[in-house]
């Protein structure tokens, strides 16, 4: 097992990057398996970046300065991007480009008043969710079960890493837009009273604006990558224990040898294990179901102004990059939720199998054949990603939305031809 990072590391910087150095030290050690689970780690690279609002963070002085000051940064770089607006209207090209940035904003603002509300909420279910991936499994299953965990943990930091290589390059690619693109002046087009971000006119403004705009798109950024995966990574953690359930369920007639006590004792521990899994996602549900509303949106509005940015530029091999690069990671963004709740959906739906599976005539009392048709009647019924009313994030819906986003560009693309 590898040493605990988060307890021999205090620093802000080693706490963001220690997720990946344990991952490192996972990969190289075949024997290895992670400490924590994924949302605990990246959950300590949120907390890394001084804007985790729970309550703990919240009665520490300098974090509250901290979080009063970026969230009005944020601020004024929404009024100023809704100011720039005005100068835009007549452009259709531009309009739609701070159309996107605008509601990214919204959407980040959104992000930080569902953690200033349900930060502790979250903190309780990853807890629970790393109390349970420390609980130790006993039986023929228990290497299976250490084997299925520690690839687990390293299939999800191979997609953190992917994520975080998106993010930057995305980064890197606005910040230096002004460098290789005439018609931009900044990474982010903006109005500001007096034309304070025209660089003819105020070239010492002009620079302000353009660190203030770099360091505010990267840090947010960086965040709301860290934000996204800790928040996958929970539903991805329910997977992985409703994974490690069926294990032990199919092998459970061999740990029990016959033995009815002690069968009738481990059919009672998995049925509370299974349980306290379904409750662990229907509360995750509940925290979740207003962001995951404004996340659909949000991923609907980006996708269909990102086609049309594309659309517009197809002249310009530049701008069209640009916005083919946002519509990607958009696209990206909403598989990932939706491919992570079709395999909740699908594993909760193997439990009923493996209960069938476990379940002998030949052993045990007329209570425990009445249990084990119990367990499989309630496994029944697949967890699901919802956000209320809306349908479940699932790829079955990603294909509807797409299709609906095709639907506005061919209207889209008459109206302009």
């Amino acid at each position: 097992m590898t040493e605990l990072q988060s307890e021999r590391k205090n620093g802000k910087w080693d706490r963001f990057w220690s997720p990946f150095i344990e991952g490192l030290a996972v990969f190289k050690d075949p024997l290895a398996h992670s400490t924590h689970i994924i949302a605990y780690w990246t959950r300590d690279q949120v907390k890394a970046l001084c804007l985790y609002t729970n309550s703990e963070e919240r009665r520490v002085t300098r974090n509250v300065v901290w979080h009063y000051y970026i969230v009005i940064q944020l601020a004024v770089s929404l009024a100023s991007m809704c100011y720039g607006v005005l100068e835009s209207i007549d452009n259709i090209a531009i309009l739609g480009r701070d159309l996107v940035f605008i509601i990214s904003v919204i959407f980040i603002f959104f992000r930080l008043i569902f953690f200033a509300q349900y930060a502790n909420d979250v903190d309780a279910v990853i807890d629970a969710l790393d109390d349970i991936h420390h609980c130790e499994t006993k039986g023929p299953g228990r290497k299976e079960v250490q084997a299925t965990k520690r690839f687990h943990f390293l299939l999800y930091m191979a997609l953190i890493v992917a994520w975080f290589t998106f993010l930057v390059s995305f980064i890197l690619i606005k910040i230096s837009t002004p460098f290789w693109m005439e018609s931009v002046t900044l990474p982010f087009h903006v109005a500001w009273p007096f034309h304070l971000h025209d660089p003819s006119k105020h070239p010492i403004a002009y620079c302000l604006i353009f660190v203030s705009q770099s360091t505010t798109l990267t840090y947010f950024l960086v965040w709301l990558g860290a934000v996204e995966n800790m928040a996958v990574s929970i539903f991805f953690e329910l997977t992985s224990s409703l994974r490690v359930l069926c294990i032990e369920l199919r092998s459970l007639q061999e740990h029990c040898h016959g033995d009815e006590s002690l069968l009738e004792r481990e059919l009672h521990r998995l049925t509370k294990f299974h349980q306290r899994i379904i409750l662990l996602s229907d509360h995750c549900n509940n925290i979740f179901n207003r962001t995951f509303i404004m996340q659909m949106l949000v991923n609907f509005f980006l996708v269909s102004l990102s086609l049309f940015e594309v659309l517009v530029a197809r002249k310009n091999p530049q701008v069209a990059a640009e916005y083919l690069i946002i519509m990607l990671m958009t696209l990206g963004h909403l598989s990932f939720w939706s491919k992570f709740g079709d395999m909740l959906s699908e594993e909760s739906a193997e439990v009923a199998e493996a209960v069938y599976e476990a379940y002998d005539p030949t052993v045990g009392s007329i209570n425990i054949h009445q249990h084990f048709r119990f367990f499989i009647l309630r496994a029944q019924k697949p967890l699901i990603m919802r956000a209320s009313p809306f349908p479940p994030f699932n790829l079955v819906n990603y294909m509807f939305i797409l299709k609906q986003c095709y639907s506005i560009l061919t209207v889209l693309s008459g109206t302009l031809e």
